[in-house]
């Protein structure tokens, strides 16, 4: 049995818990956009300013960057998997635009595997743009879009579970694919689906370890994160409705929110950090991911925030979230069983 003890979140203190601080995981995100010697550094910092997960953008191109620097994701992670041991490491997120099951699930198998399971493998439906063109593909309409996107994330979850897939649908197919020796963890690597409209959702609840949203979908023009506060709370109080018309206990799915394109300030200081995490948590997340700052405005000032702010993430010193025994994450739990799949 492999040893993945060290994916295991260090619990919760009593104090804090005693004080009912909630508990609130920290991530962030570094984009592809630097060659590996100096990405290499940010990914370790990561992990040394005490981060509990670290993401990259699973792109082609991307916005505004379409003619600047850009690597792939996933050699990227691979990389990062092999100068870091303990924080957890994902796509944030990965799209059926050009990206099929059968592929793509078989490179989640393998970095699961270089990374000691720690691999999170985060999926969503795309907007379209430059990687929906890039390969010549059609625009699709946003109901054939999330039939797609039904489909891909179908296919990925029994790709991952099993040693052995046949699928036929209206989207994709796989003819006997083998998947040996299948994952470290299990029932597979964890699976986070970003998730805003009401269809979407249910996927999340019906496949997800964690619901990944960062507000409104396609806003980059962020407010103030105090302001955009109303609009998350209905979107947590939409996710628990699609959990109890499951019958999906809400507290065995995550919510992580990814601030920046739509939720501002958060690194204006190491007070709106702090505030923006005990708010955010207070209303249910357990996961508040941020982005490594860039050299350009408005981001300047904000790399000396994030060392400050790595000052305040080398204790545990957070309370278990409601409905849980342990601060530990439902999807970082070690195997129970042998890696080999039988």
């Amino acid at each position: 049995m492999p040893d993945v003890s060290h994916l295991r979140t260090p619990e919760p203190d009593a104090e804090s818990a005693e004080r009912g601080e909630p508990f609130v995981r920290h991530g962030i995100v570094i984009l592809p956009e630097t060659r590996w010697r100096i990405a290499r550094e940010r990914w370790r910092a990561a992990e040394e300013f005490g981060f509990d997960h670290a993401w990259t953008h699973d792109h082609l191109m991307w916005r505004r960057l379409r003619e600047k620097p850009w690597f792939g994701a996933l050699p990227t992670l691979t990389a990062a998997a092999a100068v870091t041991s303990r924080i957890g490491i994902g796509t944030l997120v990965a799209t059926p635009e050009y990206r099929h099951p059968v592929t793509f699930a078989k490179e989640v198998m393998t970095l699961d595997d270089i990374s000691g399971g720690r691999f999170v493998c985060g999926l969503g439906s795309g907007a379209g743009g430059y990687d929906e063109r890039a390969l010549g593909g059609r625009p699709l309409s946003a109901g054939s879009r999330q039939r797609r996107f039904e489909e891909f994330v179908e296919l990925t979850d029994l790709l991952l579970r099993r040693p052995e897939t046949t699928y036929h649908g209206s989207w994709y197919h796989a003819d006997g694919v083998q998947m040996r020796p299948g994952c470290l963890r299990r029932p597979r690597a964890p699976i986070a689906i970003a998730a805003a409209g009401p269809e979407s959702m249910r996927l999340a609840v019906r496949y997800a370890d964690i619901w990944v949203t960062n507000g409104t979908p396609g806003l980059f023009d962020p407010l103030p994160y105090r302001d955009v506060l109303p609009l998350l709370q209905r979107q947590l109080a939409a996710l628990d409705e699609a959990c109890a018309e499951a019958g999906r206990d809400p507290a065995t799915l995550d919510r992580m929110l990814v601030t920046g394109s739509t939720t501002g300030g958060v690194l204006a200081s190491v007070g709106a950090f702090q505030d923006a995490s005990g708010l955010f948590g207070e209303a249910g997340f357990t996961d508040l991911v941020i982005n490594w700052p860039r050299d350009s405005p408005p981001y300047e000032g904000q790399l000396a925030v994030l060392e400050k702010v790595a000052g305040t993430l080398g204790t545990p010193g957070r309370a278990t979230p409601p409905g849980r025994t342990s601060g530990r994450p439902s999807w970082a739990e070690p195997p129970h069983t042998t890696a080999c799949v039988t």
